[in-house]
This record gives C-alpha cells, structure tokens and sequence, in this order.
C-alpha cells in the first residue's frame, strides 16, 4: 500500500511525541533534525536506511520503535527520546550518522538496521561503551567480540539451519536451488548454515549461483541453471529488492518453482512497482505475524496501520520489541538519564543477560553473553497478499 500525504503527516505526528520539537523531514520521510529530548528523557539512538533500496526496512524498524516510544511516554515515570539518522545501507554514512547521535547524547543505542552498516557502527559502541540492541542486523560479525552488543533478530547462521530444518520437516522442495550474494555478509552468512544443515539432513541442493552488488540486474544465468537442474523450490537467503527482480524474470521464461526466504523477504509486498501477485506462495521464516488475534499484535497492527497506512512487517515489530526490552531493563536496573554511557551500558548487559522478555516477534526471549537471541520462527506464505501462518 503506497503511503499517502496524510500517512506521512501522522508519522511526524507520532515523532513529536517523543520530543519538544519536531524534526523537520525530507521528501522519502528521513529525519533531518535531531529531536530535542525532554528534560530526563534517556536518549535512544540509532541509523538505519531510511532512503535509498532498503529503505522499506528501516523506516519500519524507526517507525515501530517510534509506536514503542509514544506509549512508553504516555505511561509516565521512565521517558525516552528516540533520533534515526539515515545511513542509506551504506557503513561509512552509517559510522558518520553515529557520531551525530554521539554528539545529541545518545545513551543507548538500537545499533543500525543492516548487517554491513551495523558491523561497522557496533564497533564503536563498544569502543564508546554505549549498549546496543539491533532490530534486524543478523551477521554474526555484529556482535561477535563485543560483549555490549545484542539482537533483536534471528543471527545468520541460525536463520540458515532454521531455514533447511523446515523445508525438510515440511517436504517442501526434492531439487533445491539457492541463489546467495557472494558480497554480502548476511546472505553468505544465512547460505553457509543452510548448506551444512541441508546436507545433514539429506536435502539435496542441485544448483547454487550467486550474484553481487554489480550484477544484481539480471538473474538470466542463475534461474536458467536452476530451471534446467530442474529445481523445484529456489531458496533465497537475500533481500526482497533482487528477489523481487528473480521472481519477475524466472516468469518471463516459464518458470515456476517454489521460494523460500528469510528476514530479508520481508518488505516484498509493499515494493513500490512490484506486481504482487508474483509472490503469490512465497514462503519465508519470519518470528512476527501481522494477522496473529493476540493482543499486543493487534493493538500494535491498529496503530500502526493509523499512523503509516500500511500493515507492519516484521522489521517495525522488531523496533518495537526492542524499545519495549530496553525499557524493561531501564526499569528493573534503575536507570536514569543522568547515569554515564558507560553506567547504563553495564547495567543493561547484566539485564539483558538474565531476563525473559515477552513481545510481538516471541515469548519468553532470552539472550545469551554473545549477544543472540533465542526465540522460535514462525513459517509464512503469501496469499491473496497477506502474509499467512503456515504452522
């Protein structure tokens, strides 16, 4: 659903909410002013691609941190002011993004959205000892050797070993193929995992192409290879962009097989020009459910539809979890906005590293001293252009 003049007015309704000021916004919906925090507000910061082609992804995880944020505020006691600089799914911009929150008084990070931007800028939170909780950045890099540094989402490897458990659990597919990016962390990552867990569990993988950031265009040789190995089910560890790009090309030669996707599927039906029915039966593992009847989901789906006129991926329900499982550590740490960077950081590592949290992507998560989560997926598939659960 294309978002609309008075979706982008409700948005920068729900971002005043949580400061003195507004801050004034470019045309894509980017913040281009820091928000004044109010007085012992705990200030949250964070970067994320806010324009470019993964934009869908991090103004998601902004905006369902902002929904967190707004009710956490209305509740009294504890405030927080939450800033997302744009970083364009680029590391440089993102590091440079980060020390503009460092120089607003960022006391606690949301780390960045994607994993090559979040590799980098996690590297000075833990210089700078100031915690950080991504919403979506899976890499194992992000967190490994930085004991501040914690996920919200599913890491790499376990989104690859998850993936092949279910396909073969669910017969899905007999002749597999994947196509990865051999220059991305997080699709290299996701295909080495599953690669190892397919062959434990006898399935069998007929045909593996890859592409890069150069030659993300055209898909001819990768589905060509596929099609003719016969495959039946095509597994995609990469992001909705060139997804969408193989699902449109693999139809222009007659070729129908199964996808299976991760995270990074995620956003495909709101891919402004993408003709939606062509992920018609696209399956994915995502921990979040937009059409789940429990209550926290549809109150959170109810405002999120009101603010941004759209249904909220998971990327928004991770930005939300994390506000909500910072917050849960605030309170039981007794932090306060006048302690050091490093003072909050100790404390939200000894937190987070011993409490349970309940929220919209699972139950009773926990994290473990590398900084992953655990909580179980859910498996997806799109019909009519919804996402539907599939367990």
């Amino acid at each position: 659903m294309k978002k609309t003049l008075a979706c982008s007015v409700a948005a920068t309704m729900l971002l005043a909410l949580a400061a003195c000021s507004t801050p004034s916004t470019d045309p894509t919906g980017a913040a281009t002013d820091a928000p004044t925090a109010s007085a012992g507000a705990i200030k949250i910061g964070a970067t994320g691609p806010l324009t470019g082609g993964a934009a869908i992804y991090g103004q998601a995880a902004r905006n369902g941190a902002q929904i967190a944020v707004d009710e956490i505020n209305a509740k009294g006691g504890v405030q927080l002011a939450l800033n997302y600089q744009d970083d364009e799914h680029d590391a440089e911009k993102a590091v440079n993004a980060y020390h503009t929150l460092k120089d607003w008084g960022m006391q606690i990070s949301l780390g960045s959205v994607t994993s090559t931007p979040a590799i980098a800028t996690s590297a000075e939170n833990f210089t700078d000892h100031i915690f950080a909780l991504t919403p979506s950045a899976s890499s194992v890099a992000v967190t490994e050797g930085k004991n501040n540094v914690f996920q919200m989402c599913f890491a790499d490897p376990n989104q690859g070993s998850a993936s092949a458990q279910y396909i073969a659990d669910q017969k899905l597919g007999t002749k597999i193929a994947v196509i990865y990016k051999n220059d991305d962390v997080y699709s290299s990552g996701i295909f080495d995992t599953f690669k190892t867990k397919a062959a434990e569990l006898g399935l069998d993988i007929v045909s593996t192409t890859t592409f890069t950031e150069d030659s993300q265009q055209d898909f001819s040789v990768q589905i060509s290879d596929a099609k003719s190995k016969g495959a039946d089910l095509i597994f995609l560890p990469i992001y909705y962009t060139p997804a969408s790009l193989i699902l449109q090309q693999a139809q222009s030669v007659d070729y129908s097989p199964k996808y299976f996707g991760v995270d990074g599927m995620d956003g495909i039906l709101t891919l402004e020009g993408f003709n939606t029915s062509l992920a018609e039966g696209v399956m994915l593992l995502t921990p979040f459910n937009a059409d789940a009847t429990d209550s926290l989901t549809t109150s959170f789906v109810q405002k999120y539809q009101s603010a941004y006129g759209e249904i909220p991926n998971q990327f928004a329900a991770d930005g939300y979890d994390c506000i909500y499982a910072i917050y849960q550590a605030i309170v039981a740490g007794n932090i306060t906005a006048s302690m050091t960077n490093a003072e909050i950081n100790d404390i939200l590592v000894a937190q987070f590293t011993s409490m349970t949290f309940d929220g919209l992507t699972g139950a009773d998560m926990t994290w473990d001293a590398s900084g992953q989560v655990s909580k179980a997926p859910k498996g997806m598939v799109i019909t009519d252009g919804a996402y539907v659960g599939m367990d």
